[in-house]
């Protein structure tokens, strides 16, 4: 598997673009998150290091990290959108607290099972699928 970077130099270069600094400040604050993010979050993140990108930036940078097939908008939760860094790493179901926003990762083989049974029923070859659970978590159960 080709390093993060290389799979999004290479995908930049069929878009005509280039790998910038401030990209790449980007791409590597991605990789080095592991949880959930939101385009504010990875700001704040960036910005205790790195002073010079912008917001804005950022903004424009995750449309093409999803295209590249690196990360994937994952939830929508609390009015802002959450992605996270998916390359190289297996489907997962999400489990979204309606009250405090928490989201919790689960493993799903036996739900990737059933998508596998009725895609191959309707000679479909799925290669991923996004799957999320409301609720409440067991803090705000126990605050209840």
């Amino acid at each position: 598997m080709q390093k993060p970077e290389i799979v999004f130099s290479n995908f930049l270069r069929t878009k005509g673009l280039k790998l910038t600094s401030p990209r790449k400040i980007i791409l590597e604050a991605v990789f080095t998150t592991h949880e959930h993010f939101n385009v504010d979050a990875m700001y704040d993140l960036i910005r205790q290091t790195h002073s010079n990108v912008s917001r804005a930036t950022i903004y424009r940078t995750m449309p093409l990290l999803v295209e590249a097939g690196l990360i994937k908008q994952s939830v929508r939760c609390q009015s802002k959108d959450y992605y996270e860094h998916t390359y190289g790493h297996s489907n997962h179901l999400h489990l979204i607290c309606k009250v405090c926003g928490e989201i919790i990762e689960a493993d799903c083989k036996e739900v990737e099972k059933a998508i596998e049974k009725i895609a191959l029923k309707y000679n479909f070859k799925s290669t991923e699928f996004d799957l999320s659970a409301r609720g409440i978590c067991s803090a705000c159960s126990e605050q209840e």
